[in-house]
């Protein structure tokens, strides 16, 4: 009896939280044993989730695509599974970006972008931050943190004029009115305006549009900043003219550059390995941007604010998968039920939308069969080292 009682208090870990002890394991292995709260330990089963439901997306257009191909030769061999991953590296982003508080959960925190290493065969998976994460990341490393920040773009037919400080004006500030909210004429600029308790403190980031276009990413795809776009139609390709989400485009360009560290200084206290390592991943994200852009096709009915994306495509119907996150252990179950009911991402168009593709389940806690290898070899010397620290 004493045997059956224990056998019913002794549950069966669901795979969020079988991969939180191998991440926790790993990170310990290689940088050191290291204390997570409870809600970093919740984020690290978000990330999860939120990966795995970007390999399953990115494992249907790999197999679409090779189906697809005229010459096989062009197909993606490499198939996006859990086993297929770089696992020891993502293991030490994964606890770094849940000590900074980034949930990926939360709309336009985070997001995983895959991207195949031809030396080890693997995808390495790196981090891309999002808006709402830049603003995050600005107003907890701040030297002083704003009252408010305000970011417009400025139409043509817009009225404009900023105010810098002068001898008898020791705020600066701006007028900002739209003249003709339903035909404001194309984009001339934007800015942001960067408001303190002390107002002299008060800063105005303007931006023209020379500006704004000059960060836009050389392989930038039309489908988001508009222009033409090769398509196959018919068996031939042809030049098809896109729209994009230019507005919205500029915003996402205009935010990155009032929230940086030039315009919101950090607070040295405050640096520590996360904010570094996620300002590594920035940059390797720069490095390998040229080449991600040539062997990744984005395509149109996808959400404009993060046009790096690789995974990201047209949506298809899918059947419903049980969601597993509700066996979660009491102290993250409240975090991952909350957070199955958050919206990857603000917009879709005109419409809200999910970062990923669209689906019943978006939150799905469960892998492939052949993934559930993963927890039985980490594929890592260290895999059979010491279980993960108890805290």
């Amino acid at each position: 009896m004493a045997k059956n009682e224990v056998a019913k208090a002794t549950r069966e870990l669901t795979l969020s939280e079988r991969f939180t002890q191998k991440v926790l394991s790993e990170f310990g292995n290689t940088a050191g044993e290291i204390r997570v709260s409870s809600y970093q330990r919740a984020l690290v089963q978000n990330y999860f989730i939120a990966i795995d439901r970007m390999l399953r997306t990115a494992e249907d257009d790999r197999t679409r695509k090779n189906a697809n191909n005229k010459d096989h030769k062009y197909d993606n061999e490499l198939a996006y599974i859990w086993k297929n991953i770089n696992l020891n590296e993502l293991s030490l982003d994964i606890v770094h970006y849940a000590r900074l508080g980034l949930d990926m959960m939360e709309s336009n925190h985070l997001f995983p972008i895959p991207y195949k290493n031809k030396k080890n065969q693997k995808y390495d998976i790196t981090f891309m931050v999002g808006y709402n994460g830049i603003k995050y990341i600005a107003e907890n490393y701040a030297l002083e943190k704003p009252k408010g920040v305000r970011i417009e773009l400025v139409h043509k037919e817009d009225h404009f004029k900023p105010i810098k400080k002068s001898r008898g004006n020791d705020i600066e500030t701006y007028e900002f009115d739209i003249e003709n909210p339903f035909d404001r004429g194309p984009i001339v600029g934007g800015f942001g305006y960067i408001e303190y308790d002390d107002p002299t403190k008060n800063e105005l980031v303007m931006m023209s549009m020379a500006d704004i276009t000059k960060r836009k990413p050389e392989y930038a795809s039309a489908n988001f900043w508009g222009g033409e776009v090769k398509e196959w139609q018919h068996g031939k390709q042809v030049e098809v003219k896109k729209e994009g989400w230019l507005e919205e485009m500029c915003t996402k360009t205009l935010i990155r550059e009032v929230y940086s560290a030039k315009h919101i200084p950090r607070d040295p206290r405050k640096v520590d390995d996360s904010y570094q390592r996620m300002k590594d991943q920035e940059r390797q994200l720069q490095d390998a941007s040229e080449s991600m852009q040539q062997t990744i096709d984005v395509e149109a009915n996808s959400v404009p604010f993060e046009e790096d994306i690789p995974q990201m495509r047209e949506p298809e119907p899918k059947q419903e998968i049980p969601i597993e996150v509700k066996e979660a252990a009491p102290v993250s179950k409240q975090k991952e039920t909350v957070s199955k009911e958050r919206e990857l991402n603000p917009k879709q168009g005109k419409t809200d939308q999910k970062k990923s593709e669209p689906g019943p389940n978006p939150y799905d806690d469960d892998l492939d069969m052949e993934s559930d290898d993963m927890f039985k070899n980490f594929d890592s010397p260290s895999a059979t080292a010491a279980p993960a620290p108890t805290f």
